[in-house]
């Protein structure tokens, strides 16, 4: 993959989002229990329109899908720039005109489009979830209030950290992945391991770039989201993740980088900083597109080793969803069950991308032959098949992006010194209100 597919990967965080509400996944009700599939409905057109935000997904339609299927129809993959994506769809959906067919979501804003009336439930065409092979939290995200399945994804995104073994020899001295969890199995220990790398390399090598590296781990971790009920909520692991930026920063155990910065990745190829947290797709389109240094054409690739770090977490993930109300129902069922629950090509897709999929039989079938040569020749499917059970989903909302914008502006001026926590969480908190005036505060 070239560079600007990790570009256009990576700044998925930047959309907008709108909505809110409580995340966490019911248990079905009587009513939901009896939901009647029926057969997806013949095809009225000739055109399966796809809407996507990254061209991964127009790749794998064009690579696998049309190849391996013999279809009486076209397809027309979209592919809209990041940073327009929803204020493209949303009038689409909203009208009805050239609406998609099926189109991708992002973690970030999945719970805004699945919590509405634009798209389908998939329990009603023949998919029970409690019948699939897929990844708990990979539904749940998926999952409304009302226990309707409005989507599905092929991969599940578990997070890791990511670092040099090398410089862990050198600095910690240890550099097999069991030696170096211990040392960085929590934050305190995380800490520690910050102090001894800047004190044995002279303040030349960071345990992290940047602080927004930390902001995933914390906010997984958290035992409630922002909106908890219709009311705004600050998890106490909010204030810790201030309280570690702050001291971070202050004692300068970071880079001092802002996060997808130049300097961000080119310090992915020389000695500055000691490791990354990243999710599955943050090696194939971060590390290892940006371990050569492009100067002097050396490259960090095979010094690279994984460990869960101080707590689990997952970072991104696609998901497809039918819109509500297609003429071309039978097709789009046949995409999203074919790329999600198809365990020949879902088999063949992980073998040949190394995308860690959320298919759990296909993961246990393919998770113990896997050696990466980046990593020196460690599995990282099987590492990320045992993260992924300790990702928890149900803090989800439709309206984290927002929110998350707001918190790290505030986080980043208690940090730097521009405010105090006191002041930083006020500000914080009026600015959640001007956007999220309907909120119970």
């Amino acid at each position: 993959m070239k560079r600007t597919l990790s570009l256009l990967l990576v700044f998925v965080m930047l959309f907008s989002l709108v909505g809110c509400g409580n995340t966490a996944t019911p248990e079905p009700t009587e009513k939901q229990a009896e939901t009647v599939a029926t057969e997806p409905t013949a095809n009225k057109g000739d055109t399966l329109v796809v809407w996507t935000f990254t061209d991964e997904l127009k790749g794998i339609i064009e690579n696998y899908y049309e190849k391996n299927n013999d279809l009486d129809y076209k397809i027309e993959v979209v592919v809209v720039p990041n940073e327009n994506y929803q204020s493209k769809l949303d009038p689409a959906l909203g009208s009805g005109k050239a609406a998609p067919d099926v189109f991708a979501v992002e973690a970030a804003y999945a719970k805004k489009y699945f919590n509405s009336k634009y798209t389908k439930d998939l329990r009603t065409i023949g998919i029970e979830p409690t019948e699939i092979p897929v990844m708990q939290y990979v539904k749940d995200v998926a999952t409304t209030e009302n226990g309707e399945l409005k989507g599905l994804s092929w991969q599940a995104t578990p997070g890791a950290y990511f670092y040099r073994r090398s410089l862990a020899e050198k600095y910690l001295g240890v550099s097999e992945p069991e030696d170096v969890q211990p040392l960085l199995a929590d934050f305190d220990k995380f800490y520690n391991a910050a102090l001894t790398i800047k004190e044995k390399s002279n303040g030349e090598t960071a345990i992290i770039s940047s602080l927004g590296d930390f902001t995933k781990v914390f906010k997984a971790d958290r035992g409630e989201g922002w909106i908890v009920d219709n009311k705004f909520t600050i998890d106490p692991k909010i204030e810790e993740l201030m309280e570690i930026g702050k001291k971070f920063t202050d004692e300068g155990l970071t880079n001092d980088a802002e996060q997808w910065s130049e300097t961000w990745f080119a310090s992915m190829s020389n000695d500055e900083v000691f490791g990354y947290f990243l999710p599955t797709w943050g090696l194939h389109y971060v590390l290892k597109t940006n371990a050569e240094n492009a100067n002097s054409g050396d490259t960090t690739a095979g010094d690279w080793a994984m460990v869960q770090g101080p707590a689990p977490y997952f970072w991104g993930g696609t998901w497809l969803t039918m819109r509500e109300g297609t003429e071309m129902e039978q097709a789009a069922y046949d995409l999203i069950n074919y790329l999600t629950l198809n365990e020949e090509f879902l088999t063949t897709y992980a073998k040949e991308s190394g995308d860690f999929l959320a298919n759990m039989n296909v993961v246990e079938n393919v998770k113990d032959t896997y050696a990466d040569e980046f990593l020196a020749g460690q599995n990282q499917y099987a590492m990320f098949a045992e993260m992924a059970k300790g990702i928890d989903a149900t803090t989800m909302t439709g309206s984290d992006l927002d929110i998350d914008e707001l918190f790290d502006e505030q986080l980043k001026a208690y940090t730097k010194g521009e405010k105090n926590k006191e002041d930083a969480l006020e500000s914080f908190t009026s600015s959640v209100k001007d956007a999220f005036p309907n909120l119970d505060y």
